[in-house]
This record gives structure tokens, C-alpha cells and sequence, in this order.
């Protein structure tokens, strides 16, 4: 199956997307081309578009996430809810088809931040080790992997002498298999 080309006219339309914040003084000399009915301002460019908005994730039927970076402010521009309020930009090589169906998520977790994120089969940093999941499933797993990094009590019983290293051993394996919690946790039952 060809990979589609996205530009200006369908980059809206069931897509996933990382977007890069950047300072807002990039779109202070460009013509603002949409404003959607929930207030993003969309701004083209040859390569890519600028996206400034209050909310992220879940964008009608996209799911857009934006990679924040703590140099950037909102100064030269007035902005509602400035605290919210960030601007975003990507390449249109950057967005990936996307559905409710098919097997085309994975995750990778950072053990330092104690975060997961999902990422797009058709991305860079795919490699496969990492096991697809559907869009539901891949929700599923992040709730999972977030709850072994904010809590302990799931290791109550457990044989391990660092609850770290563990953490980190179960929650390699049920992003790399398709065992789950349960299955995994049941190696480590004193």
C-alpha cells in the first residue's frame, strides 16, 4: 500500500501527527489561512503548517500530539489563555495515515520522566521489537504503564529487590509481547 501525501487540503482528515512547539514569532508575517470552529489558527507553509491552539490529543477525528519545548513563550503575539495556549509545527511528511481498526501504534516509554507515548508504525523510531496495536488497545496500555509508574501497590507480593528495575523489566515486556499484565506479573509472584 502506497504511503499518502498529505498537504493542506487532507492533512485534516483521519491523521496522526506530532507537532513541535515553536516560538510564536514564526507565524507573526504569515496570513492566517483557517480558523476552526473550536478557535485553532492554521497557518500553511510549503513544507508544513502551523497549528496555534489550546488543545491537543484528540482534534476532531486526529489524534495530534504536540512535543513541548520550555524556550518558547507566546509574547509577540495575544493569545487567549496564553498558559494553554501553544503554538505547534509540522512538515507534511510528518503526518501519518490513521484509524480506529488497524494495528499501526506502539509505545516507548522514558523510565527517567516515568512517561509513555505512542508513536506511529510509519515514524523513524519504529523498529520491530515493538509489538502494533489498535488505537483502543494502545489506550488500554498506556493506562496500564502509567499506573505501574504512579503506584506500588501492584508489586505487593512480588519477589524483586528494586521496585525500579522491576517497573521497568514488566513494562519492557508488555510493550515488546502481547502478554499482559497479569501474565507477566505471575513470573514474579514470590
Amino acid at each position: 500500500m502506497p504511503i499518502k501525501t498529505y498537504n493542506k487540503t487532507n492533512f485534516h482528515k483521519y491523521t496522526f501527527c506530532i507537532f513541535k512547539e515553536v516560538d510564536v514569532d514564526a507565524i507573526k508575517d504569515l496570513k492566517l489561512n483557517y480558523k476552526s470552529k473550536s478557535g485553532s489558527c492554521y497557518y500553511f507553509v510549503e513544507n508544513g503548517v502551523y497549528r496555534l491552539s489550546n488543545h491537543w490529543s484528540r482534534v476532531a477525528n486526529c489524534k495530534w500530539r504536540l512535543v513541548s519545548n520550555s524556550a518558547v513563550t507566546l509574547s509577540a503575539v495575544e493569545v487567549p489563555n496564553p498558559n494553554r495556549t501553544k503554538l505547534g509545527y509540522a512538515n507534511w511528511s510528518d503526518f501519518y495515515s490513521d484509524n480506529d481498526v488497524d494495528k499501526m501504534y506502539f509505545l516507548e516509554a522514558d523510565y527517567e520522566s516515568k512517561t509513555v507515548n505512542f508513536y506511529h508504525k510509519q515514524s523513524l523510531n519504529y523498529s520491530s521489537d515493538k509489538v502494533l496495536r489498535s488505537s483502543s488497545e494502545t489506550t488500554k496500555l498506556i493506562k496500564q504503564i502509567r499506573t505501574l509508574f504512579e503506584e506500588t501497590a501492584w508489586a505487593k507480593y512480588l519477589n524483586y529487590e528494586n521496585i525500579d528495575v522491576l517497573r521497568k523489566e514488566i513494562i519492557e515486556e508488555m510493550i515488546t509481547t502481547n502478554q499482559t499484565f497479569q501474565e507477566i506479573r505471575r513470573r514474579f509472584l514470590g
